[in-house]
């Protein structure tokens, strides 16, 4: 059940929730009514944008939601971010807070999806303790691969013969770069947009943790080791008839940048019709 509810009250029978509604199964009669709840999205816009917080649907208090007048980030701050932001490739050697892991993580579901269909799942690895364990399963997989001349060809085996070597010989972890944290993103095969909702949520994650000091790489020699150990997926509990997106360790940086680097112009193709 939706629990559409109006408080009655509070509505000024404005149509916003009625113009707004993407699925156009919300109507006007002497109040906003839905008609057709089996084809409503879930996405809550008709919530989001009652200007007298009138509208409650799923059971949610419109009250508790946050006003976003006041309370948004400003241009620059958030061009600053973005400029800002690096790969980080040293950490420290210690768990992040669980309760921010949560909060990340939390904020992160946030990211739009395709279709509405907020089918992302996070794999996370919570525990430093347990990413080591990971980390010494792939790499003793990887070195057995390589002198058994079983390595993918092509760039994916040259950049994992790398880290195995690196490895074997000097206990160098190139695959996760010391991060006492990893956060896998997959969604189910048949969604809509499957592999584009899992980018858009790391990326929501990767944003979201520098924000709050914490750092975080994109980890394609992880992705290039999964692939070549498919069992591993399994083991990690990701379901099978899941889109594995992307891979990223996180942490605490014991790296500090000062400034954004400068890029650009940017590659534009105008479009004229």
């Amino acid at each position: 059940m939706l629990q559409f509810r109006i408080d009655e009250e509070r509505c000024i029978q404005c149509g916003e929730c009625v113009l707004e509604c993407p699925a156009g199964v919300i109507a006007m009669d002497a109040h906003p009514k839905m008609t057709n709840e089996a084809q409503c999205f879930q996405c809550q816009h008709c919530l989001a944008v009652c200007p007298t917080a009138a509208l409650s649907i799923l059971g949610k208090n419109p009250d508790e939601s946050t006003p976003l007048k006041g309370n948004m980030s400003d241009p620059a701050s958030l061009a600053t971010l973005i400029k800002g932001r690096r790969a980080v490739r040293r950490y420290h050697d210690k768990d992040l807070a669980p309760e921010l892991i949560d909060e990340l993580l939390e904020t992160s579901c946030h990211a739009p999806t395709g279709v509405n269909a907020r089918s992302v799942l996070f794999s996370v690895v919570r525990e430093q303790v347990v990413m080591q364990r990971l980390r010494e399963h792939l790499m003793a997989r990887l070195v057995e691969l390589k002198d058994a001349g079983a390595l993918p060809g092509g760039l994916a085996g040259q950049y994992l013969g790398w880290t195995a070597k690196a490895w074997e010989k000097e206990g160098t972890d190139i695959l996760f770069r010391g991060a006492p944290h990893l956060l896998i993103t997959s969604a189910p095969a048949d969604a809509p947009c499957a592999a584009q909702d899992t980018l858009i949520a790391l990326t929501t994650f990767q944003l979201i943790a520098h924000v709050h000091g914490v750092g975080t790489v994109w980890d394609g020699i992880c992705m290039m080791a999964l692939a070549a150990c498919p069992d591993v997926v399994a083991r990690l509990g990701i379901p099978e008839n899941h889109t594995l997106g992307y891979a990223m360790a996180f942490g605490e940086p014991a790296v500090e940048y000062q400034r954004t680097v400068q890029r650009g112009p940017a590659q534009v193709n105008v479009v004229r019709w």
